[in-house]
């Protein structure tokens, strides 16, 4: 018995990154003045200052003028290295000739990440203001972004390791003891909210013997002691219920799914939605608007 031949697998790009004169790259968008004042452009020039180009362009071969090259990814760091006087460039060369961008393909960095990513710089000996300045931020910024973390349990930082959150929404995690902080995260990603206002209410309906600070009594702006005190008795009670429908969650979703695929083909069957069209329409409506939501959850 003759075995298949084994099939190849199409490279993305040439194997060897290429030095390329810059005039001979053409842009497939233009950078107009008002993009060169966005502070996206600031921070791509000030890291090429600082610590040159990181991320290489990405070209592709133009098949109607040899020599000369589709500007695929990079625009703006083909642009701030032509106002910085460079003559060439180094880049990748793809085999397909499709503008696309690597952002499409790559989420904004989350805080945590960040953080543990100027902490590697700093390890390695990269001074505080260096990385300041390849970032265009003041230097303060990357020194709260380098603690980020101190007062965290690593339970927190492993939920909201990849979650985009304000860096003030961690100093209020911090008055909070290593338990409750972990009930507050939990809440966040339940809720899909992560803002620094959400995180003062959190505080605020923590009982004082869960705080950092119990023996400093909670002030609120525009709360009474008694409107703390219910805040906090339903903190409690929400938890509860959250842990509850934590509990049987699995077992609800499994029932929905199998009950949607049931509903789905019985949709499917002419006959049946006939006879319930016939006899039964409030049930075939009902039927009709589940097998939607299940369309459009898919």
């Amino acid at each position: 018995m003759r075995r298949a031949a084994p099939s190849t697998v199409a490279m993305g790009f040439e194997q060897a990154r290429l030095r390329i004169a810059i005039d001979q790259i053409v842009p497939l968008k233009i950078i107009s003045s008002a993009i060169k004042k966005t502070p996206k452009y600031t921070q791509i020039a000030a890291s090429i200052r600082e610590v040159g180009l990181v991320e290489l362009p990405v070209v592709a071969r133009d098949r109607g003028e040899p020599g000369k090259y589709l500007l695929l990814d990079g625009h703006l760091r083909i642009d701030v290295l032509k106002d910085m006087g460079h003559s060439e460039v180094t880049c990748l060369i793809s085999t397909d000739d499709e503008a696309y961008t690597y952002n499409k393909r790559v989420n904004r960095l989350a805080i945590v990440q960040e953080h543990r990513m100027i902490l590697k710089a700093v390890e390695r000996g990269v001074p505080e203001d260096r990385i300041a300045k390849a970032l265009n931020v003041d230097v303060q910024n990357i020194v709260r972004k380098r603690r980020l973390l101190e007062g965290i349990c690593p339970e927190v930082a492993d939920i909201l390791k990849d979650k985009h959150i304000a860096i003030h929404t961690f100093t209020e995690l911090k008055k909070m003891l290593p338990l409750r902080q972990i009930e507050a995260a939990e809440l966040m990603v339940a809720m899909n909210k992560f803002t620094t206002n959400y995180a003062r209410s959190l505080v605020a309906a923590t009982p004082q013997g869960q705080l950092v600070e119990q023996d400093k009594p909670k002030r609120v702006k525009g709360l009474s002691d008694e409107q703390i005190a219910m805040m906090e008795r339903e903190s409690v009670s929400l938890q509860r219920e959250f842990r509850i429908a934590e509990k049987s969650y699995g077992t609800d979703h499994l029932d929905l799914v199998l009950t949607n695929g049931y509903i789905a083909k019985l949709l499917g069957n002419a006959r049946v939605v006939r006879y319930l069209a016939q006899h039964h329409q409030d049930i075939l409506a009902e039927f009709q608007r589940l097998a939607e939501m299940e369309t459009v959850a898919a």
